[in-house]
């Protein structure tokens, strides 16, 4: 007796379909998987056995071959459970309903019941772009599954109830769609809580009206945690593509949630200095996404960012320029997307006051270059914005006057954003930090007066061609934020005064 049944996989963020193949005949009783299982599949052997004996079937008393086709691809995970214990039914003639168009995907437990799995997202895209009309899920998984147009999702929660539905003894109906609510903002931190720091706060607006990495120096309290943290509440909103590849990344982590199956807002990541270098970039047998993957589409803060390891913080130069993360293990290579905003904070010096205009530094020279050397000159290029947080004022924190609150900032984000698309339109470029080396003159016109700044600028800074590019994009965003076409000669000197930080610590220290 053969049956097929089709089911998904999943390799890093890249969904395949697989047939499961079934052969049951006579000859001595066994149950073998083929069609490399990792030790998972295998182990569902056991699980496929109690859940028959659950539902009140017996197992086949033969032999049982099982093939996970292509048979060169390795399969991994509970996720093909739900295939294989239909195939069974099927191959045994328990049911008799066609499984043409279907496709299972779940682990099933001893008692029949039927499990969440991670990736569900990824693979029902796929199965819909193969041309599969309905795919059963695990009831935990059905939400974010029904994001995902044009195919029919049906919620499983035991194998008994799938049972019954192919027998016609009680039909499943297919679950709603999906349809993600406007992402709520007024739940977040709010830059109206922050005293003073104005010329912070407009270097933050800066960077997220562009998308650029910004990198924050200042003395402990100055407020370089406090600013940061509240930057997803002036982020722009995510479109609905952008939603999808997000959801996918936090979907084969296992970050979905069934009440939230959809991620609505831009994400913000801040791992603790102590991180590996595979926590940060990914890694594994089975390579899995890291921080930077997870922040895709959002943004990446790192505290503290000399205490990070070096060698951890190198990592990050590349992914920074490709926007993409390639993991290569023997298992196969994958890559996951990271197009982020970086957004690093430190102190200046182990003791944290070296520059302050009232506290004296207790660090020798030594220890100050030491510590800052920590951020290597090539990392440091790849922040476009060097922002010097002061100590807060006095006359700041005991003003009565309210702050500026994050809705009025992110207005004008989305607004300049807004002038982005317009001008990036048919293109894959999305923001200002993103244009590409060939479109920079094109798309960053400068009158007379900005380049003959620009070359002041670059004669006397002695740049280097990454941080010219660097310069041109944020005067690119300025111009965007005051509704200028045309690059002006206060936009590129604006955009300069943030680059001054690395002459300032870096050679002095």
């Amino acid at each position: 007796m053969f049956a097929k049944v089709s089911s998904l996989g999943l390799f890093g963020l890249n969904a395949f379909p697989v047939d499961v193949e079934i052969d049951i005949s006579r000859g001595s009783p066994q149950f073998d998987i083929v069609g490399l299982p990792d030790a998972t599949v295998r182990e569902s052997r056991e699980r496929i056995r109690a859940a028959l004996r659950a539902c009140s079937i017996s197992f086949p008393v033969a032999s049982v071959m099982v093939n996970l086709a292509p048979a060169d691809t390795k399969k991994s995970g509970s996720v093909h459970d739900l295939a294989i214990f239909m195939a069974v039914l099927k191959a045994m003639r328990t049911i008799d309903d066609p499984l043409e168009g279907c496709a299972f995907i779940g682990e099933i437990s001893l008692n029949g019941d039927v499990r969440r799995i991670n990736g569900v997202l990824p693979m029902v895209m796929l199965a819909r772009d193969e041309g599969i009309k309905a795919v059963f899920v695990p009831e935990e998984n059905s939400r974010e599954a029904s994001v995902i147009t044009g195919i029919d999702i049906y919620a499983v929660k035991n194998a008994e109830e799938l049972i019954r539905h192919f027998r016609n003894e009680e039909r499943l109906t297919p679950c709603e769609h999906y349809i993600p609510p406007e992402a709520a903002y007024n739940e977040t931190l709010d830059f109206a809580d922050v005293r003073g720091q104005q010329s912070a706060k407009k270097a933050l607006e800066i960077a997220a009206a562009g998308g650029h990495n910004a990198l924050l120096i200042g003395s402990p309290g100055s407020g370089k945690s406090m600013l940061s943290k509240r930057m997803p509440s002036i982020l722009p909103p995510l479109t609905f593509e952008e939603a999808l590849e997000t959801t996918k990344i936090h979907s084969i982590s296992g970050l979905v949630s069934s009440e939230e199956p959809i991620i609505t807002k831009r994400p913000f990541r801040s791992p603790h200095h102590t991180i590996s270098s595979a926590g940060l970039a990914g890694g594994g047998t089975v390579p899995h996404p890291g921080e930077v993957s997870l922040a895709h589409n959002g943004l990446l803060f790192l505290d503290e960012l000399a205490e990070f390891d070096r060698r951890t913080l190198e990592i990050l130069r590349q992914p920074l320029e490709d926007r993409k993360v390639t993991i290569a293990r023997a298992s196969g290579t994958v890559t996951y997307p990271c197009t982020i905003m970086l957004i690093g904070a430190m102190n200046p010096c182990p003791c944290g006051y070296y520059g302050h205009p009232k506290r004296k530094c207790i660090c020798s020279p030594k220890k100050v270059s030491a510590y800052l050397s920590k951020i290597s000159g090539p990392l440091l290029d790849r922040f476009d914005l060097h922002i010097e947080v002061a100590p807060v004022e006095f006359e700041d924190l005991s003003s009565k006057g309210g702050e500026e609150p994050s809705a009025e900032i992110r207005k004008r984000v989305i607004a300049a954003r807004e002038i982005q698309n317009q001008r990036f339109e048919g293109t894959s470029i999305t923001c200002n930090a993103l244009i590409t080396s060939d479109k920079l003159q094109q798309m960053c016109p400068m009158d007379d007066g900005a380049e003959a700044m620009m070359k002041s600028v670059f004669d006397r800074l002695g740049l280097s061609a990454r941080a010219y590019d660097r310069i041109l994009k944020v005067a690119r965003t300025i111009a965007d934020l005051e509704g200028s076409e045309v690059i002006k000669r206060p936009h590129i000197a604006a955009a300069a005064q943030y680059r001054s930080l690395d002459r300032k610590y870096w050679s002095e220290g």
